[in-house]
């Protein structure tokens, strides 16, 4: 489907369990420049329900998985079904979806997004773009970060682009060739111990803010092995209940104290990432709003220029850019970048379904 002109759904549900973000995008393409218009937004919450069931999906048997995703799958169409019909959307090219990752394994060849069935587009009664990540696995890549290309198209402008969210990622231009990886476990771990002081997460980094450093957690949290590999290299909630959980468990120190100490933790790990600490970067991610960590940042690396966007831009840059995919995809152009990913070769990865 090639044309200049494409009016499309991107949908994302992230790691952090905040719930669903859709996003209505009308994107231009002359020649090879791209320009996008976010419209109509809006992210739909998981209710408690559905936060402790995707939270516990990794441990699920194959069978109940696959109840899972059926489940999955009608609830995220229902939503999507909404957003079409309270925006009074028309004439959609196609609605772009992640899905939610509740296993990522590319180490053994598996990743898992549920709420990518094919009846999908019949439920919502639209072309449906989905399904991203397995392709890359299979040509044996990380299926992740995917986000990077939409970076290197859509904000060529800054020098590093990170999104701050469930986990956090980087992407950056090296001698002309994307490069992007995760750095570490962001919302995953300070909205779970937020949780346990009944918060949803820690506004603003207030109590990463007031709360006292455990320096020797501190030094073991940045000794972790995952740190020392070299990119292509991604995370999954697989690390933070196998490693970050138990090691930070570890100490016997308060609730307030932990949240202090993995927010420097996330900051200084960001610091190590960046090859070049100038220039400028933008942050994305409901992390962006966690004041606490972006002064931590600052302070870290004075000399970089920080910019947070708007909030649309920060809220909804996942689905703006998985919407970028699905276009590409619709294109059949190259939507997964191999010096990312460590996959064998750049390809168009994702599944289309006729509605």
């Amino acid at each position: 489907m090639i044309k200049e002109n494409y009016n499309v759904i991107g949908v994302m549900s992230g790691t952090s369990l905040d719930g669903v973000d859709l996003a209505h995008i009308e994107f231009t393409v002359i020649g090879k420049i791209w320009h996008f218009n976010i419209k109509e937004t809006q992210t739909v919450p998981y209710n408690s329900e559905w936060v402790t069931l995707l939270k516990n999906a990794i441990s699920l048997s194959k069978t109940d998985l696959e109840r899972l995703d059926q489940t999955y799958t009608q609830l995220l169409a229902s939503i999507i079904k909404n957003f079409i019909s309270s925006n009074k959307l028309s004439e959609i090219d196609a609605v772009c979806s992640h899905g939610h990752t509740v296993l990522h394994q590319p180490h053994k060849g598996i990743t898992l997004q549920i709420g990518n069935l094919k009846e999908i587009a019949h439920l919502i009664g639209q072309d449906v773009v989905c399904d991203f990540r397995i392709d890359d696995v299979k040509l044996g890549g990380q299926g992740a970060p995917l986000v990077p290309i939409g970076d290197k198209i859509l904000f060529s402008q800054y020098d590093y682009c990170m999104n701050l969210g469930g986990f956090s990622n980087i992407s950056y231009s090296h001698n002309n060739v994307q490069v992007a990886y995760d750095i570490s476990a962001v919302n995953t771990i300070l909205n779970h111990y937020a949780n346990q002081l009944g918060l949803s997460y820690d506004d603003k980094g207030g109590i990463a803010k007031r709360a006292k450093v455990n320096d020797e957690l501190l030094t073991e949290l940045n000794n972790l092995e995952y740190y020392k590999k070299n990119y292509p290299k991604s995370l999954g909630f697989e690390f933070v209940k196998e490693i970050a959980l138990p090691l930070i468990e570890k100490y016997n120190s308060t609730t307030e104290d932990k949240i202090a100490t993995f927010t420097k933790h996330i900051a200084i790990q960001i610091a190590n990432a960046l090859p070049n600490k100038e220039g400028s970067i933008l942050i994305t991610g409901g992390g962006a709003y966690n004041t606490f960590l972006i002064e931590e940042i600052k302070r870290l690396v004075p000399k970089l220029k920080i910019v947070i966007p708007d909030s649309e831009t920060i809220e909804f840059k996942e689905a703006l850019i998985f919407g970028l995919l699905g276009v590409l995809k619709l294109r059949d152009e190259i939507n997964v970048l191999k010096s990312v990913t460590g996959a064998s070769m750049d390809h168009s990865s994702g599944k289309i379904y006729k509605k």
